[in-house]
């Protein structure tokens, strides 16, 4: 076997696996070069725990070389690939222009924001597909909770100790939970100060969602679960509705109430990097078409998983799989072993995946979960959630265990760090995974 380069674009579920599974493999057969703007792996399933100040934002923050020490990591966003030259371009953390060649190519870029035709939101709106997201968002509540404690104005109290989340989905579902609980305790810390937080100052959250129940896209035990948890939380959960309207006062739902609030948490989805349209190859629905051993037809030497990836479902003829975690760790899996094949080091094999069953984290030791066609809910669910996480995350999970039990027993941090504002964490953008810090008007509210 002849020393050659793999490059694999993007350190997601998808890429991480890959890389891992193929220093494995190949033992430093070929040279596995991964591309991506972070040093780290994000374990994006914990993300709403770190935006309502349960995890610190390291602990779902793994390191790649610290725990891919046979894989070569540079820093860049690439942002074109040419396929008859066998190379990517990127641009680096100081804004160089570099070129990589490769043998073979692995696209995991994962997929951004999902953006509707809506006046004002992507004004208004934050994200929640990265870490400055996460942080932003973090910051902002407290922010918000702590202008509430001092507003002489109800009406101003008010708006800013209500909170809406559009998009019933896992994340949004996850995002409304966590957070209703994180501005729960400020609030209370707020009330306990000099002056206290005024007496009908009670955190409000909305969660929206045109579809008929929560979590529409999971099994309906779960949604039933994780309607029954949030509304008993004091979750105001309303189906069939969204927004008509965002403005810097408030939103105007399609229902024709208007909403003041200064924070719109927009959840409704994704859609495959922008990077996959560059390419000019085939697509559905924005994902770069591939068949069932991860291959780019009519070019060999490339491979696609993960979100933004249409990959053939061989349980479900006709269908392609769902735009997960799940599918794309074990994509990730199947890529690595066919790259390999490539290379002479095993067998060519198809990927083919059935659902395991999802887990929600509704906070505290609340949960809903479907472990392999089993429904929990409950301390149950919570412990098999948990579990599942641990299990999942290639590293930190000391440093996690540690932070799930202070918050058991000490009261939940509410300091602003600062470092971001609104205008740092665009809904609009192509890279969510890091934060725009340049050049400018901020528009923290």
């Amino acid at each position: 076997m002849s020393r050659s380069r793999i490059v694999i674009v993007g350190a997601g579920f998808a890429g991480y696996q890959t890389a891992r599974t193929l220093s494995r493999k190949l033992r430093g057969a070929a040279e596995i070069v991964l591309v991506n703007p972070n040093d780290y792996f994000l374990y994006l399933p914990l993300l709403p725990e770190v935006s309502a100040g349960l995890l610190e934002a390291r602990r779902v923050s793994v390191s790649l070389a610290g725990t891919l020490p046979k894989v070569r990591l540079v820093l860049g966003e690439v942002h074109g690939v040419d396929l008859d030259g066998r190379a990517v371009t990127y641009t680096d953390p100081e804004g160089r222009e570099k070129r990589l060649d490769y043998d073979r190519l692995v696209l995991t870029v994962g997929s951004v924001n999902k953006l509707l035709p809506i006046p004002g939101v992507a004004e208004h709106a934050v994200g929640f597909r990265g870490m400055p997201e996460a942080l932003y968002l973090r910051d902002h509540i407290s922010r918000q909770i702590a202008l509430a404690a001092n507003a002489e104005d109800a009406e101003e109290c008010r708006a800013r100790t209500t909170f809406v989340v559009v998009g019933a989905g896992y994340t949004g579902t996850e995002v409304a939970a966590h957070g209703k609980m994180f501005t729960d305790s400020l609030a209370r810390q707020h009330a306990r100060s000099s002056g206290g937080m005024r007496a009908d100052a009670k955190p409000r959250w909305m969660l929206l969602d045109i579809a008929d129940r929560v979590l529409p896209g999971l099994d309906e035990k779960l949604g039933r679960t994780a309607d029954q948890v949030l509304r008993k939380r004091g979750v105001e959960v309303r189906m069939g509705t969204s927004v008509k309207e965002a403005t810097q006062d408030g939103v105007l739902l399609n229902t024709g109430e208007f909403v003041p609030t200064r924070s719109l948490i927009w959840c409704v989805g994704v859609r495959p990097d922008p990077l996959v349209d560059q390419l000019g190859l085939p697509t559905e629905k924005g994902r770069l078409l591939v068949d069932e051993y991860l291959n780019v037809p009519g070019h060999p030497e490339v491979f696609a998983c993960g979100d933004a990836a249409a990959v053939p479902d061989l349980t479900n003829p006709g269908h392609y799989t769902a735009m997960t975690a799940q599918h794309a760790h074990r994509q990730g899996k199947t890529a690595a072993n066919n790259i390999a094949a490539s290379y002479g080091v095993g067998t060519r094999r198809p990927y083919r995946h059935s659902d395991l069953g999802f887990v929600v984290d509704l906070g505290g030791l609340q949960a809903a979960a479907n472990p392999f066609g089993v429904r929990l809910s409950g301390l149950p669910a919570s412990l098999v959630t948990r579990g599942y996480h641990l299990a999942a995350m290639p590293g930190n999970r000391i440093r996690v265990v540690t932070d799930w039990l202070l918050d058991a027993v000490l009261r939940r941090q509410a300091v602003q760090l600062g470092v971001l504002d609104a205008w740092s964490v665009p809904l609009d953008t192509a890279s969510p995974e890091t934060a725009r810090l340049a050049g400018g008007a901020a528009r923290n509210r």
